[in-house]
């Protein structure tokens, strides 16, 4: 199984949000930004292992600021960790004002994927390479948070 690199799975999206979009307070609905995390993520899952995948679990998702209607989301989601059969894919969400063109980060989320076959059975995901230093932190990283899941799942049992 040949390796990909951080850059060959990454994506980047953006869309413009809607009136359809916003919650009761004006803002955009956090779980239309949940949506759109998850969207992105599965898109770099797949893409790095050109299988079906699914959400396993999302780790961790923080709000910072609010998302309004007519701002500019993009959404830039990267591989950090390549297990067995699962991966973490972490997302930064920006929202830019178009007419201003300020951006505000808006949101971040882990998310953990797993590969599966045609019998939803999980399946060996291709490597992961890592070419910078940045990448290594990263990666380094993401191995931490899995870590700590594992042993919060282990302490469940």
């Amino acid at each position: 199984m040949t390796g990909k690199t951080m850059k060959e799975s990454s994506i980047i999206m953006s869309q413009i949000m809607s009136p359809q979009d916003v919650n009761i307070a004006g803002n955009v609905h956090g779980g239309v930004i949940m949506r759109l995390i998850d969207t992105a993520a599965g898109a770099v899952a797949s893409r790095h292992t050109r299988a079906n995948t699914v959400t396993a679990s999302i780790d961790r998702l923080d709000f910072h600021h609010p998302v309004y209607v007519g701002d500019l989301v993009t959404l830039k989601a990267n591989l950090n960790f390549v297990g067995t059969t699962s991966m973490e894919i972490g997302v930064r969400v920006e929202a830019e004002n178009i007419i201003t063109g300020k951006v505000r980060h808006t949101a971040s989320a882990y998310l953990t994927f797993v590969s599966l076959d045609k019998n939803n059975r999980p399946i060996p995901v291709p490597p992961l390479i890592l070419k910078s230093d940045e990448e290594r932190r990263r990666n380094r990283e993401a191995q931490s948070r899995r870590e700590v899941r594992l042993r919060e799942k282990k302490s469940e049992k």
